[in-house]
């Protein structure tokens, strides 16, 4: 019974992430949209409307709602809670946070509210690749990962994530 519901988990774990990343890439297209003129703007903004409700609502909240349901079943079967299981859910507390960000710039957009740029938008989908990271790697690792350097990789991570953000837009601007 145990691998069942681990490999739920983890199927569940995958579809949630997935909705996470392209939910924050439909944002980034609703936000360039927004400024396009009529009436390309009116129809990409309907368009991106339903895809990111259909993903919302339809994959993203289940999966998410399952990986927590799963996970908590798996933390019953296993009856313990060793450090790196205390340190992952913690991560896993931060990226529900994250995910209720994501909900309120859903519900932003929703109601044609574009409070942050595309650009903004792209770094902040960066967030969720360091949470995977991280929730991986101490699934994985557990406790053999070393505090500092797991610290130091994701910091390195960071900076270098965010070096390619700034460079594509370099790219891009120098395209136009």
């Amino acid at each position: 019974m145990y691998f069942y519901i681990k490999a739920l988990h983890i199927i569940f774990v995958v579809t949630w992430f997935s909705g996470l990343f392209y939910i924050v890439r439909l944002f980034v297209y609703s936000a360039e949209a927004n400024i396009k003129p009529e009436p390309e703007r009116a129809i990409l903004l309907k368009q991106f409307s339903i895809m990111q409700k259909r993903l919302w609502y339809g994959i993203t909240w289940p999966s998410a709602i399952l990986t927590l349901i799963f996970g908590g079943w798996l933390w019953y079967l296993y009856y313990s809670l060793p450090t790196w299981l205390l340190v992952k859910l913690c991560f896993v507390a931060a990226l529900f946070l994250y995910h209720l960000s994501l909900h309120t710039i859903f519900k932003q957009q929703a109601k044609g509210f574009f409070k942050y740029t595309s650009q903004q938008l792209r770094a902040w989908n960066e967030m969720a690749t360091l949470f995977l990271i991280s929730i991986v790697m101490l699934a994985v690792v557990k406790q053999m990962l070393s505090v500092v350097w797991a610290i130091a990789g994701l910091i390195v991570f960071a900076i270098i994530l965010m070096t390619a953000i700034r460079l594509y837009k370099k790219i891009r601007e120098s395209k136009q």
